[in-house]
């Protein structure tokens, strides 16, 4: 059912999120006086362990915003998580932003009223500062500046957390069905006009992100492997700068061979040849491999989620 002309629905994953729920829901109140009146919440209960589905269906009754709440058979990830909210979304605009609150709800303001006004089709929300530690920083920073630099390069320097779009493109994304992949390069790569708000990341305030080291590795594989051919770029560069290095060990073994400088015949190149190639071919094989097993995932059509449950919840306003 297609919502008003200003309708504004925001998608929420939640995962492990059970103790800033209280905040979030207050947030969203108040966000709700201050957006159009046809104003509406999806959560997306990603697998999560804690008592987050059991909290939002005994709250949102009470909600001023109407709501739907999907639950998610298991974890399938957050970006899975944000495809099946964007999917039961019913507003012609629709922004996603994470349950932690350290990006603003007040961005879904700005994003609605750029969107409404037809001055962009798409709106990025771009950090200007993060209150996150040191560490996750430069690890974040330095991730962003390679996936710019050679994936997406319209990509702002500190990446994209939080967005927002028009009916048309959300239906665009939600048609893609590819595992692993990264939705905000998606979002780059279907067009449309695009417009960027700035604003400051905040600190963390209840709970301990989800988003552990390894999930962030996985992302990041993903991310590059899915939407550029870089890491085979890269072997074949190596296996060629191999081929140089070959060539100039063997010149030098020559010469040698023909000094009588080598003891042992032939052991030293023979050793080195073996150790570079074996390494080389082993990084080729890993990387194939890689892209072999996504193109084998996405072949045999999987659903890139299953909802559970779904129950649409009437606000008390």
């Amino acid at each position: 059912m297609n919502g008003a002309a200003d309708s504004f629905t925001v998608v929420i994953p939640v995962y492990q999120n059970e103790a800033n729920l209280p905040r979030l829901l207050a947030e969203l109140e108040d966000l709700s006086l201050k957006m159009p009146r046809d104003f509406s919440v999806v959560f997306v209960v990603d697998g999560s362990p804690d008592r987050c589905h059991e909290i939002l269906s005994a709250k949102l009754p009470a909600a001023r915003f109407d709501s739907q709440l999907l639950q998610l058979s298991r974890n399938f990830g957050s970006f899975s998580a944000v495809m099946a909210g964007m999917s039961a979304a019913t507003g012609e605009f629709c922004g996603v932003m994470a349950a932690d609150l350290q990006e603003p709800p007040e961005l879904m303001i700005e994003f609605h009223r750029i969107l409404s006004s037809g001055e962009a089709d798409v709106c990025f929300g771009v950090r200007t500062g993060r209150s996150d530690p040191w560490l996750t920083e430069l690890t974040s920073n330095l991730f962003w500046w390679v996936y710019r630099r050679f994936v997406v390069k319209e990509m702002p320097p500190g990446g994209v957390d939080v967005f927002a779009c028009t009916r048309a493109v959300r239906e665009h994304v939600s048609r893609f069905s590819e595992l692993h992949t990264n939705l905000i390069a998606l979002l780059f790569w279907v067009g449309f006009r695009r417009r960027f708000v700035p604003y400051a990341r905040q600190a963390r305030r209840e709970g301990v992100s989800a988003w552990t080291i390894g999930k962030k590795l996985k992302y990041c594989v993903d991310s590059i492997f899915t939407f550029t051919d870089l890491p085979l770029k890269v072997l074949a560069y190596c296996g060629a700068m191999g081929m140089g290095v070959a060539l100039l060990l063997a010149a030098i073994v020559l010469v040698a061979s023909v000094t009588g400088s080598v003891p042992v015949r032939g052991y030293v190149p023979v050793m080195l040849t073996l150790m570079f190639f074996g390494g080389l071919a082993s990084s080729g094989l890993a990387i194939v491999g890689r892209y072999l097993w996504m193109v084998s995932e996405n072949v045999r059509g999987r659903p890139v989620y299953i909802v559970q449950s779904a129950v649409s919840i009437r606000g008390s306003k």
